[in-house]
């Protein structure tokens, strides 16, 4: 099996996630967003994947969008600063083939292993 996580390695939940799927041997390619942000594409096929919308993926308790008046924006807007901001992004998150899940808590990920 294959799977692709959005990782940051400072972060204790990406690093538990990772964990847990190299603990059940899944092939997993890193990708550290920080140093290689998405494109609103791939933001795009990951909510698909995740069956969500833009805000949920958005970490809104960071100072960054605090700062923008923490208030809820369109989802073209919400992409666009996702786009920009990186930092921003729920992490991890953790696709498999068709399907993704945001490791919070870590667990969630093994969803996609069944």
């Amino acid at each position: 099996m294959k799977a692709k996580i959005y990782h940051n390695p400072r972060c204790s939940k990406s690093r538990a996630a990772l964990a847990l799927l190299r603990e059940r041997n899944v092939d997993v390619e890193i990708v550290e967003y920080l140093d290689r942000p998405p494109t609103r594409a791939t933001l795009e096929q990951l909510l698909r994947k995740l069956g969500a919308p833009p805000l949920a993926i958005v970490r809104t308790d960071e100072p960054e969008f605090l700062a923008l008046g923490g208030r809820a924006r369109s989802d073209d807007e919400l992409l666009d600063l996702l786009t920009a901001n990186p930092r921003l992004l729920q992490r991890p998150i953790v696709e498999v083939a068709a399907a993704a899940r945001i490791g919070r808590p870590p667990e969630q990920v093994l969803e996609l292993l069944e």
